[in-house]
């Protein structure tokens, strides 16, 4: 039998439902609890969220800047590729310069070279003949003129005109080989002790009868006291005073001439490091302008060629007075009025001075010291000895073999070296051996370089003296280290040539 359902009770119904309403309670509470999870996950989800889109933007902005630095780097690296083939090329137009500036150079080197070799050969071809010339023009002075009356006259009058133009023309031609030694770097100077009372006394006495000649006053002056003694060169010195004295001479027709010397102080603006000599060379010429000026130390330059037809020159002269100055560590200024005059200011260094006494009166000094006019009048030495001459131009060997008879001695001539080295040793080998051998250096067959070396290496011991017609410094060199003991250049100079010989001659018989 079927059983009824019970119906519950009401605390059954009441404790259901208090069950139910606290399993509603604890689900809704689960509910926030998760409903707050969740929005806190939501919460961290939106910061991932951010920090990711920064983290990508800035990697996006990274990757930029990546790229711009790439892109940066890319046109350094094309600028840095343009920058090599510049250089490489710049690499090649350097080389190429250096490889042109290296042919110029030996361009230059080589026309160096032949011009000193020409200036050389010419000095040669002219010194030459011009030996005979001025060399029987002194024998003839000596002869002739003297037997009657119209040779005193007359001929003394022709010679001295052909002596005249012989020794302009030597001193051309010393001014183009002064020029071209000096501008190769080949002038040497000798720093000497010399007196500069004594170099005005020389300039005055040779320069005295040009000044007469013009019926000008020349006369020397010093400011102040002077150094009985200084360190320079006394042939550049006397070559640039008697050059800018020469020249106020010519170009001065009426007046004076002064040639006043003085002790300067250092002039540290300049760059002189020590005290200088200053000469300074006043004239009441014709003046000069000041484009004149401008163009006054220019080669082969004069003011204007008026005055080049007028009074004649190469314009050489004070080209190279001024190079001779700056070598001797000094310079030549000048000023000039037109009309009025000119005044050159020739300077040079001293050297040291600390141990050099000083001429309170150089004026009085000047009058006591024998000039060179004075020195020339007596008579040169006799020679008594047996020379060997050697040359090979039968008009220089008559001419020098005058000279040496006329002067005592004995001499004998061969053509050639090869003749001088079989004289030479034969004669000493028979013990009548040659005092003397003059030997010119440019002879056929053998030369005297050569012969002069034979000679040494024969142990010749006599004096050998050069005479040739070269005068630039390196031939003398080239002279000595042949084994000659001295140098004397054409023209022959009749006294030089003597006293060089007294002088070898005494040095040997001491030695």
């Amino acid at each position: 039998m079927s059983q009824v359902a019970r119906a519950p009770t009401t605390a059954e119904l009441q404790r259901d439902n208090t069950m139910l309403r606290e399993e509603v309670r604890v689900a809704r509470k689960a509910s926030d609890i998760t409903a707050q999870l969740v929005a806190q996950q939501f919460v961290k989800i939106e910061e991932i969220l951010m920090r990711l889109e920064k983290k990508a933007e800035a990697e996006k902005k990274l990757g930029c800047e990546l790229a711009d630095k790439l892109r940066e780097a890319e046109e350094r690296e094309a600028q840095l590729a343009r920058d090599r083939e510049r250089l490489a090329e710049m690499q090649i137009v350097a080389i190429n310069m250096m490889e042109d500036i290296a042919a110029a150079r030996e361009t230059a080197e080589a026309a160096t070279q032949a011009k000193s070799e020409f200036l050389a050969n010419m000095s040669h071809e002219i010194r030459t003949p011009m030996t005979a010339i001025l060399g029987y023009v002194d024998l003839i002075k000596e002869g002739c003129p003297q037997q009657c009356e119209f040779g005193a006259r007359e001929y003394g009058e022709y010679l001295s005109t052909i002596s005249r133009n012989a020794e302009h023309l030597l001193e051309i031609i010393n001014g183009i080989l002064d020029l071209s030694k000096i501008e190769a770097g080949r002038f040497d100077i000798e720093r000497t002790s010399c007196s500069p009372i004594q170099l005005v006394a020389d300039v005055l006495s040779l320069m005295q009868v040009r000044a007469d000649q013009q019926g000008l006053s020349l006369r020397a002056e010093f400011d102040g006291r002077i150094p009985e003694t200084i360190r320079s060169d006394t042939t550049r010195i006397k070559q640039v005073l008697i050059n800018l004295v020469g020249n106020a001479i010519k170009f001065t027709e009426t007046g004076s001439v002064r040639l006043v010397a003085r002790l300067v102080s250092p002039d540290l603006i300049a760059g002189d490091a020590e005290p200088m000599l200053q000469f300074d060379v006043i004239d009441t010429g014709m003046g000069m302008s000041n484009d004149q000026l401008d163009r006054l130390f220019q080669p082969f330059s004069q003011v204007d060629s008026s005055t080049t037809r007028r009074f004649g020159g190469t314009g050489l002269g004070l080209t190279i007075s001024k190079r001779l100055a700056n070598l001797l560590g000094g310079d030549i200024t000048a000023d000039s009025e037109p009309g009025v005059g000119s005044v050159f200011h020739f300077k040079i260094a001293t050297g040291p001075l600390e141990d050099v006494r000083f001429t309170s009166q150089p004026a009085e000094a000047l009058l006591e010291r024998p000039t060179v006019a004075e020195e020339v009048r007596t008579e040169p030495s006799r020679l008594s000895c047996r020379i060997l001459l050697a040359e090979d131009g039968p008009d220089n060997q008559r001419l020098v073999s005058a000279i040496l008879r006329k002067a005592g001695a004995d001499v004998t001539i061969v053509e050639n070296g090869q003749l001088a080295v079989e004289q030479a040793l034969a004669a000493r080998d028979a013990g009548r051996a040659f005092d003397v051998i003059l030997m010119d250096m440019q002879m056929p067959m053998l030369d005297g370089y050569e012969a002069t070396r034979l000679l040494r290496r024969e142990a010749y011991t006599g004096p050998i003296i050069a005479l040739t017609a070269h005068a630039m410094s390196q031939d003398r060199e080239n002279c000595l280290r042949a084994g000659c003991d001295e140098y004397a250049t054409k023209p022959i100079e009749r006294r030089k040539l003597i006293e060089c010989i007294a002088s070898q001659l005494a040095a040997a018989r001491h030695g």
